[in-house]
């Protein structure tokens, strides 16, 4: 896999614009700015104008974030998120990204949806007919969903555990490979004008999937797309989480303040994928959150700084940070430290951002919405290119990432800031390509630099359902 550069030895960054189909996203308020179009995101040429400058950038994808629900743990309502614009509202990604492909020809799209609201056939449909029209430049973020207003929305009274998410998860996954990879075999499609067989029917079966949680007897009702399988991202690094990745994921999207943070389970996933899923643990590559403010001058990217942050929106910071952690800050007064606090979630929440911003001595809420209310839960990078690109090395150094998301503070200007300033370093350095590995190819191929590599790789899990073309139904048997 060409993952890195020949001559300086170093990782080849994968390098992904991070965006959800609302204002802001992870800089809420920053919509208000003069020079935000973050707002237009209801506009197909806004996506379509975006796909295209990344791409001439050489970007490795598009990865589009989303919810199911609203931000309503912070004072226990939603208000304070639909008076921010705080990921509201917010729209379905799936839909916008053939516009996108139509407009492109390399760059791909990873797109969030989740396992826990979905029956799975349906899912692969959609998922199948995206991997079509975009020719084979899918990739499916599998999350399990985290709040519970998107759960009262979808027929239940809360979401369920955890684990339980995950257990279905699991479940879900082998439905969808049984789909994707076993109900047809590669060359089904016969399209034979002479005979006016259109597919062999030898050549599609049913599933027949009776698990815990679903029943799906299939055929598929989409023949095989160009990746079968699209792309799997996954973000999550709980114990179920990790496990789950270990086995399915070949990217992993974290987001910490410090590379420190995520290190450790960093290790510990590539350790479970070789130990106990046979895979080669280099083959999951982990993409960080980062948030870039450049400057040509170090100067000039803190004056930029201090111009974004007139437009934050603290309400719309603590509404996220309530939905991301399930703790409603708005109980506690003004100027209350809250690492003195009765609740132990908020005390080690508060002492881990606390632990790589010395510099504020004292946490209230307050503190805490300027802490994420520009990128969210990553870390922003501000300086010059040279700066930028430092503080990425010492990411991939200390946390042995891959790659990074970069979020936006201005759409699309930190994105054109990007373009200009930092991937011309990046590139200086050996850690950015100057081109598709495999123009007009399917978001697989150029993701492991390997022509080709259409479908997930062999020692993936998926690939033991791979029914390949001339293979015998009976010498192909689907797995359990």
């Amino acid at each position: 896999m060409a993952t890195q550069n020949a001559e300086t030895g170093k990782k080849r960054l994968i390098l992904n614009a991070f965006v959800e189909m609302c204002s802001g996203h992870q800089s809420p308020g920053l919509w208000r700015h003069p020079d935000d179009q973050s707002s237009r995101f209801t506009d197909v040429d806004h996506w379509v104008e975006l796909a295209k400058l990344l791409e001439d950038a050489k970007f490795h994808g598009i990865f589009i974030a989303d919810v199911l629900g609203g931000y309503d743990v912070y004072k226990k309502s939603l208000e304070p998120a639909i008076t921010s614009g705080a990921q509201w509202p917010v729209h379905e990604p799936l839909s916008v990204v053939p516009a996108m492909a139509a407009a492109t020809k390399s760059i791909g799209f990873g797109v969030t949806v989740s396992t826990t609201y979905e029956q799975p056939y349906h899912l692969a449909r959609r998922l199948s007919t995206v991997d079509h029209l975009t020719k084979g430049r899918l990739g499916w973020n599998i999350v399990t969903s985290y709040l519970d207003s998107a759960a009262r929305n979808l027929g239940r009274a809360e979401q369920p555990a955890h684990d339980d998410r995950y257990a279905q998860a699991e479940e879900y996954m082998r439905i969808m490979y049984k789909l994707f990879q076993s109900s047809w075999r590669d060359d089904a499609v016969q399209l034979n004008r002479q005979t006016g067989v259109y597919t062999d029917p030898t050549l599609v079966r049913e599933i027949d999937h009776r698990g815990k949680y679903f029943t799906v007897p299939g055929p598929h009702i989409v023949a095989p797309s160009p990746q079968r399988t699209p792309l799997l991202l996954q973000a999550g690094t709980s114990r179920a989480g990790k496990q789950f990745a270990a086995q399915h994921a070949e990217a992993i999207f974290v987001s910490a303040h410090a590379p420190a943070v995520c290190a450790k389970n960093i290790t510990e996933i590539r350790e479970l994928a070789k130990t106990q899923y046979g895979r080669d643990p280099r083959s999951i590559k982990v993409l960080a959150l980062v948030t870039p403010i450049l400057g040509r001058t170090e100067e000039e990217a803190q004056a930029k700084l201090a111009d974004y942050r007139k437009y934050a929106s603290h309400e719309g910071a603590l509404a996220l940070f309530g939905g991301w952690t399930g703790i409603d800050l708005n109980q506690y007064g003004d100027e209350e430290e809250l690492r003195h606090v009765e609740s132990n979630a908020v005390k080690s929440t508060v002492d881990a951002y606390a632990r790589f911003s010395p510099h504020n001595s004292k946490w209230t809420k307050h503190t805490v919405a300027e802490h994420v209310s520009i990128g969210g839960n990553g870390p922003i990078f501000v300086g010059t290119a040279e700066q930028v690109a430092d503080g990425l090395e010492a990411w991939v150094k200390e946390a042995d990432v891959d790659g990074f998301n970069f979020a936006y503070a201005l759409f699309p200007q930190s994105f054109k800031d990007i373009i200009e300033l930092l991937l011309p370093e990046l590139r200086k350095r050996g850690l950015f390509w100057d081109d598709y590995a495999v123009p007009d190819g399917t978001y697989r191929e150029n993701f492991y630099g390997q022509v080709g590599q259409k479908s997930p790789p062999e020692e993936h899990v998926a690939a033991q359902f791979h029914w390949k073309a001339g293979v015998p139904a009976s010498e192909h048997s689907i797995p359990e």
